[in-house]
């Protein structure tokens, strides 16, 4: 009888653990990565990705156990002019051929309380991965079907040098810093 009182008490742990976290899918339809970044130092370009794609692993009540994992296909960028993305996706700047993935693995999430929370990863461009941090808001609501869904909207600034995503060749042209724009949704 203990016995059997260990293993339903083991069960019992294992399934509450798995029930805690959720797991959720980035809604591609509904989700964008936007990028801006300074030409010649008096106007902004804007971009972005349209294909962004990843699971969000996310635990409500200990959010320090929860994860996101995203891939951005670098073909998908679009500044609204033809010319400007196909030298985009040339070795010149993403190389998308050799490199079609951007990629983004947590492997922490902060909570700074209320609706505030940081997510700390791995941010490959290229063949760079380098730690980052990106500051989110959360949001959760419920779908058209009233499935649970999650918002997510963030922002950092990366050096595109760091990711050897360099050209320049008048060394004033592109701007070094981008900014990044996140807001995703995600259901389950």
């Amino acid at each position: 009888m203990k016995k059997l009182i260990l293993l339903f008490a083991a069960l019992l742990a294992t399934s509450s653990l798995a029930l805690a976290a959720e797991t959720y899918t980035l809604d591609g339809a509904h989700s964008s990565a936007n990028f801006s970044v300074k030409h010649m130092g008096i106007s902004t370009v804007r971009g972005r990705f349209a294909d962004v794609s990843g699971t969000i692993l996310f635990d409500a009540a200990a959010p320090e156990k929860s994860s996101v994992t995203a891939v951005i296909k670098s073909a998908s960028i679009n500044t609204d002019n033809a010319t400007r993305d196909k030298h985009l996706n040339t070795p010149d700047f993403f190389d998308t051929a050799k490199y079609p993935d951007i990629k983004f693995q947590s492997t922490s999430i902060r909570h700074e309380g209320g609706d505030k929370y940081v997510a700390v990863g791995n941010l490959t461009i290229k063949d760079v991965t380098k730690p980052v941090e990106i500051p989110f808001t959360l949001a959760t609501g419920k779908g058209m079907k009233g499935e649970p869904r999650l918002g997510v909207e963030g922002s950092l600034t990366i050096n595109r040098f760091d990711y050897h995503v360099s050209y320049d060749p008048t060394g004033m042209g592109v701007s070094k810093e981008v900014k990044i724009d996140l807001s995703i949704e995600a259901g389950k």
